[in-house]
């Protein structure tokens, strides 16, 4: 049984978001931020529907977190996300000022840390592998359905 408050427990948030991306044919990544134990952002991916490559799940989660907070940072806040983030949201999180990122799949293509190792804040921990498995083969079915 998963406990309350666990990384995998909010991790399994984020994949829900995650699911609801793969059924719109979005890329299926999703994320939740975390603020004193309580989900305070849920989004997923929308580039496809927005017709917006900047509108990846943390993207939509950070603009939704700022929102809820009332402050544009979120140094007090876990992002939980189902892929390794990119360069730009990578980037976004340093801005933030985001307190912790916790990752499931890597992403040795286009993840921040082959391609810029740097842009995240450095006073964000990390924490990646949560629920590897689980995040990979979503994302794995959905390009497989593709080809």
């Amino acid at each position: 049984m998963l406990s309350l408050y666990s990384d995998e427990y909010f991790m399994k948030e984020a994949l829900k978001e995650a699911k609801q991306a793969f059924q719109k044919d979005e890329v299926p990544v999703g994320a939740v931020i975390v603020f004193n134990n309580i989900v305070i952002a849920r989004a997923h991916n929308l580039t496809e529907a927005l017709t917006d490559v900047t509108a990846h799940a943390e993207m939509q989660a950070f603009t939704a977190a700022a929102n809820t907070l009332g402050n544009k940072f979120l140094q007090e806040c876990t992002l939980y996300v189902t892929l390794e983030p990119c360069t730009m949201c990578a980037g976004a999180s340093y801005w933030t000022q985001i307190g912790k990122i916790v990752f499931g799949a890597s992403d040795p293509k286009r993840g921040y840390k082959n391609l810029s190792p740097n842009s995240i804040h450095p006073k964000t921990e990390i924490l990646s592998g949560i629920m590897e498995k689980e995040c990979s083969d979503l994302l794995k079915l959905f390009f497989e359905q593709k080809r």
